[in-house]
């Protein structure tokens, strides 16, 4: 007798999708019934106005805010099933504005992105500093891990941070508007670094950012957010004069800057 047996495996399956995810504070809607899929690999920016609801949806996604309708799946299940945060690297607003006189030095900074994947209370083990080291390597901070956080450039910091989120080995890393407060030069390394880990790590990125037309030849999709998902584009489509008009609420006029 021969006997056949059906293997049903889940492929593709989404990092983080949503279904007509809804949030509302004070009786105001600040994310209204978007439906989104980031899929393994991508490289996707957040775009929109100001108090659009960007940060608000990158909180949901993240747990940090509970939404008042809608699902959230991360690795396809459920947000409250999910456990996993050690896959989830996060870089938040301002992080180049951090209190000069934190006292915590680069490398203390960076072993802080350890504590998901190992708790707390435990000892590290040599997987913990090969990976602490490693996360430091890739964003070229060794040189400066004795060095008081403070004591740093706004571009040297932002590094740092990345190096922080990378430390748990993520699989996906979300970044809130991470040039705030960092010159020109440092963007242009901080947007080439990102393409490198993309690629050569294979690592998912999401990120909100107001420099789309630096790097819209680089990313492969845009959200473009202001309370509800206005379009999820090719970087040049949502870079039309109609569509910025739309997503910001204003005659929008397009200005090409080389470089």
């Amino acid at each position: 007798m021969h006997w056949s047996v059906k293997i049903t495996m889940k492929f593709n399956v989404p990092i983080f999708e949503t279904k007509f995810l809804h949030f509302v504070r004070q009786n105001q809607n600040i994310v209204n019934k978007v439906s989104l899929r980031i899929n393994r690999g991508d490289y996707t920016a957040i775009i929109g106005p100001n108090g659009g609801g960007k940060t608000t949806l990158i909180r949901l996604l993240l747990g940090l805010e509970k939404p008042t309708s809608g699902d959230i799946l991360l690795f396809g299940l459920p947000l409250k099933k999910f456990n996993s945060w050690d896959k989830i690297g996060f870089v938040p607003q301002r992080v180049t504005q951090i209190d000069l006189n934190f006292p915590a030095t680069v490398i203390e900074v960076v072993k802080m992105g350890r504590i998901a994947k190992r708790g707390f209370f435990k000892k590290e083990s040599p997987e913990d500093l090969q990976a602490i080291e490693d996360a430091m390597k890739k964003m070229n901070v060794t040189y400066l891990k004795d060095k008081l956080i403070g004591d740093l450039s706004g571009g040297q910091r932002q590094r740092v941070m990345i190096a922080r989120a990378l430390a748990s080995k993520p699989e996906v890393i979300i970044l809130d508007e991470p040039n705030t407060g960092v010159d020109a030069v440092s963007q242009q390394r901080f947007y080439s670094l990102l393409k490198e880990l993309n690629e050569k790590e294979k690592l998912t990125i999401l990120f909100i950012t107001h420099d789309i037309g630096v790097i819209a030849n680089d990313i492969d999709s845009i959200l473009c957010i202001n309370q509800g998902l206005l379009s999820c584009n090719s970087p040049h489509e949502a870079m039309s004069c109609s569509s910025m008009s739309k997503l910001y609420g204003i005659d929008a006029h397009i200005m090409h800057h080389h470089h």
